[in-house]
Order: structure tokens, then C-alpha cells, then sequence
């Protein structure tokens, strides 16, 4: 269960740099900003409100944007929500095997998203792609846009099945107990083959979201849960004639979710408007090379971004473990606090990069810069409101996961300070996470990278390093120092935007 409120939060969607844009996409722009939008886009956008009527700067356009961004934030926001609620679901009914098959588990998910990051990283791609186009009027880089994520989905699965597959090799060779790493193996056989739906779903909601469309991927994760909780308990307990799977078939469910979200999500984006007008399965069988070398120009960095930011939190789970049980169970609690929290600035940063993406696609640099402000604006308000609920009721919080037993009172106090320290952390994980969707908007994926780097690892586990154990500050000193190289990211995203929403302007 700690494994997993870490990988819950560390696989978040972050936003990137890659650099310059191709000529015709400049051209798309040059004209749609003249009122040159191509004939079919008049079919192809919400009726009541046309895309061009709100791109032409309304008098209110700040507040405009405003509204528009949590327009878009919301639906995204409840579908992360429900995603955490189908693996604590998975969690609960694996709980019920006993504690052996939770730690299981836990190091099932640890080997299987180090390798789910790769394909994650990548089709998320798909989104700014989408959104660029979108703002420039161009259907047909719309469906080829969605067209390679969902190649990349199934291309990069096959080489990234392998490590769930021969997981139990890998933690044996970790240094995990025998018998863990074989009951892990039985849920990574199950889980294994998930994988290509799991991706092309993020695929299809990128695209979705892009077009202004968040509710339909919203709809199927929603009805995704009760199933997802239904499939878990049948094939675990083996009903209805079935035969008792055990931890292989509360991965076989997960897969066979996964499989239906997909399913569900390719049918509406074929037969239902307005996503059909974009005919997006129209020459699915066509790999478009050029484009899929943009994706994973795009889409590379924020996978390995996304590894730096799971190998810190592993870490820190490493460095309770040096420090006490206490300190690993409050840890491990506030994390989950933090992983639900970090839903909120995350749709927002998702609705940040469909903003700033239709801005950038139509060449509208003024634009650009709104929709980031904006969403930052929002993000703040509303993640600092948040925190300030979570440090008025954190001995409620702590309570809730560890009674209100005397033996568990110095926990419970350990996590409602680290809830306090985490007070800054929180605000500052929510502003890079918006300012890194506002980022990928603009194709921005190679510095942010390097930012990722220089805050986590150069700043954030030295420091919390040094305070946990040179100062006897412990637990709460690990998480000061992710505090201060949470902002010193969130602080160099804010830079690197103004500083290229200046150069668009020029």
C-alpha cells in the first residue's frame, strides 16, 4: 500500500519543452489568427459557443479564461479522482487475503509503473499535439495526432511487458523475500497485460480533452469503478463457477478494466459527434513516422522526468526507514493526503496544456501567456485553500487512518506535523505541476527535464538529506527539504514560461 500512494502520486502528467515548430504548423497558425480557418472546423466545434468566437478576445477575456480553464479542470480532476478511487478499491478487496498479499502488492506496482512510466510519458504527448492543432483549424494533424499516440500505446507495450513478466527475477535480484517476489509474480501475470489499453486510454482522453471534450473519459472512469470492484472480488474469491484466483485475478480484473475503458473510449471517439467528424480511425493501419518522432520528441523527457520524481519519493520511503516505524507510517499517510490533494492542480495543469496548446496552435502568444496565468492563479487559490482545511483538520486525518489509541499517539502526532511542514509543499507541487502543463502546451519538454533534475536531485534530497540526519530534525527534515526543491522546480517553470512567452510576443 505505501509503494502505491508513492507511484499514485509520482505518475501525475507533467509538461515539457522540445523546441521549434514545423513551418506548416506556422503557416496553420499565420492564417488562423487572419480568419482563415479551414472549412470543416465550422462542423467540427461546440455550436453554442464557436472555438473562433472565444479566440477572439472577448473584453472579459482574463476572466474568460478563467472560466474556461475550469471548465476543463473539473472533468479532468474528477477522473484522476476516480482512478485512485479503483486502486484503493483493488487495495481494500487484496487486503482481505492478509497482510503477505498487500506487501505483494506493493512490490508489484513498484516494478510494474518504473515500466508503465515509459508509455505514460509518451502518449500524454498526445494532448499539447491535439490542442495545437485544434487552435489551428487542422482536422487532419487532429487524427494523425491520435493516430500515433495509439501506435506508441501498442508499440511501446510489448518491450514494456517484459519487466512485469520477469518481475519476480527483478526482486529477487532487489534483495525481496522469495516468497513475496512469488506471490508479486502471480499479480504482475495478470496486470502484465493491461498495459497497451491502459496506454491507449490516456491516448484517447488527451485527445478528448484537447478538443474541449473531458466529460466522456470523466463517464467511463466513473462507471469503470463498480465494475473494477465487481471483477476484483469475483475473480479473487473465484464466484459464480469461477475458479479462485487469488492475486492473479485482481490483476486480470484491473487488465480486463483497462481493456473496457479502452473499448469504450475508441467507440465514442468513432461513432460519437463531435469526435466522429474528425474521422480519428480513418487509415489506423498508417504509421505516420515524422509525426511520431515529434511525439516522442515531446513525450520522452516527461517519461524520464516522471522517473526522477518516483525514484525521489522511493527514496524517501528509504529514508524513513532509516529514521523509525513511526516516521514511515506518517510519511506514507501524509503522501496519501498529498496524492489526493495533488488531483486538483493536476487537472488543472491537464487543462492548462489544452488552454495554452489552442493559444500556441493559432499563434496567439498574448493568449499563451493568459491561459498560463490564469491556471496558475486558479491552481493556487484553490490548493492553498485546500491546505489550509488539511492543517485545521490533520490530528482528524491521522486519527482516521490510525485510531485514536493511546499506543498510536506519537504517530499521529508525527503526521500532523509533517501535514504542516508539507503545507509549503503542497502549494509549490501544485504550481509546477500547472506551470509544467502550461509548458507542454508549447511543446516545452527538454529544459523542463533538466529543471525536474536539478530541483529533486540537486536541491530537494540533499537537503532533506541533511536535515533528517545532521540536524535531528528526522522525518520532518526529509520533508523540508522536498518543500525547498519543490519550489526552486515550480520557481525555474515560472521562469522558463515568462521568459518563452516574451519571445513568442516578439
Amino acid at each position: 500500500m505505501t509503494n502505491t500512494a508513492q507511484a499514485t502520486l509520482s505518475f501525475a502528467q507533467r509538461a515539457l519543452f522540445s523546441g521549434g515548430t514545423p513551418t506548416a504548423s506556422f503557416l496553420c497558425r499565420y492564417f488562423a489568427n487572419r480568419g482563415c480557418y479551414a472549412p470543416a472546423m465550422t462542423d467540427l466545434v461546440d455550436t453554442k459557443q464557436p472555438y473562433r468566437a472565444r479566440s477572439d478576445a472577448p473584453p472579459s477575456h482574463l476572466a474568460q479564461e478563467f472560466v474556461e480553464t475550469l471548465r476543463l479542470a473539473v472533468p479532468l480532476m474528477l477522473t484522476q479522482l476516480g482512478q485512485i478511487a479503483m486502486i484503493t478499491t483493488d487495495l481494500a478487496m487484496i487486503g482481505r487475503l492478509g497482510e503477505d498479499a498487500v506487501a505483494a502488492a506493493a512490490l508489484a506496482h513498484t516494478v510494474y509503473f518504473v515500466s508503465f512510466t515509459f508509455g505514460l510519458g509518451l502518449t500524454s504527448a498526445v494532448s499539447p499535439l491535439v490542442a495545437q492543432a485544434f487552435g489551428a483549424g487542422d482536422v487532419r494533424l487532429i487524427r494523425r495526432s491520435l493516430r500515433v499516440g495509439l501506435w506508441v500505446a501498442l508499440l511501446i507495450s510489448l518491450p514494456m511487458m517484459a519487466s512485469p513478466l520477469y518481475g519476480e527475477q527483478i526482486l529477487l535480484a532487489l534483495g525481496q523475500a522469495p516468497h513475496s517476489a512469488s506471490l508479486a509474480q502471480h499479480y504482475l501475470n495478470g496486470l502484465a497485460w493491461g498495459i497497451a489499453p491502459a496506454l491507449g486510454f490516456i491516448a484517447l482522453r488527451g485527445m478528448m480533452s484537447a478538443v474541449n471534450r473531458p466529460q466522456a473519459p470523466l463517464w467511463i472512469t466513473v462507471a469503470a469503478i463498480p465494475v473494477n470492484a465487481v471483477l476484483v472480488y469475483v475473480l479473487i474469491h473465484g464466484l459464480f463457477g469461477l475458479p479462485e484466483l487469488g492475486l492473479f485475478g485482481a490483476g486480470l480484473a484491473t487488465t480486463l478494466v483497462n481493456l473496457g475503458t479502452f473499448i469504450a473510449a475508441l467507440a465514442i471517439a468513432a461513432w460519437r459527434k463531435p469526435f466522429a467528424d474528425y474521422h480519428p480511425l480513418a487509415h489506423l493501419w498508417r504509421i505516420d513516422w515524422p509525426l511520431m518522432r515529434q511525439l516522442i520528441a515531446v513525450g520522452a523527457p516527461i517519461s524520464f522526468a516522471l522517473l526522477l520524481e518516483y525514484g525521489l519519493f522511493s527514496s524517501a520511503a528509504l529514508l524513513m526507514g532509516l529514521i523509525s516505524t513511526a516516521a514511515i507510517a506518517a510519511h506514507q499517510i501524509a503522501l496519501q493526503v498529498t496524492a489526493v490533494l495533488f488531483m486538483v492542480p493536476l487537472g488543472i495543469g491537464m487543462a492548462a496544456t489544452v488552454r495554452v496548446g489552442h493559444a500556441f496552435g493559432r499563434g496567439d502568444a498574448a493568449a499563451v501567456k493568459r491561459a498560463g496565468l490564469a491556471a496558475a492563479v486558479l491552481g493556487v487559490a484553490l490548493v492553498s485553500a485546500l491546505t489550509i482545511a488539511i492543517i485545521i483538520g490533520r490530528y482528524q486525518l491521522g486519527r482516521l487512518f490510525f485510531g485514536g489509541g493511546s499506543e498510536s499517539a506519537a504517530t499521529i502526532e508525527l503526521t500532523a506535523t509533517l501535514l504542516v511542514v508539507g503545507a509549503t509543499f503542497f502549494i509549490a507541487d501544485g504550481l509546477q505541476t500547472i506551470m509544467g502543463g502550461a509548458l507542454r502546451g508549447i511543446n516545452d519538454t527538454r529544459m523542463t527535464l533538466l529543471f525536474a533534475a536539478i530541483g529533486y536531485w540537486g536541491v530537494a534530497f540533499p537537503i532533506g538529506w541533511m536535515l533528517a540526519f545532521h540536524t535531528g530534525l528526522g522525518a520532518v527534515g526529509v520533508w523540508i527539504g522536498f518543500s525547498i526543491g519543490t519550489f526552486v522546480y515550480a520557481g525555474l517553470l515560472i521562469l522558463r514560461f515568462r521568459m518563452l512567452t516574451r519571445r513568442l510576443a516578439g
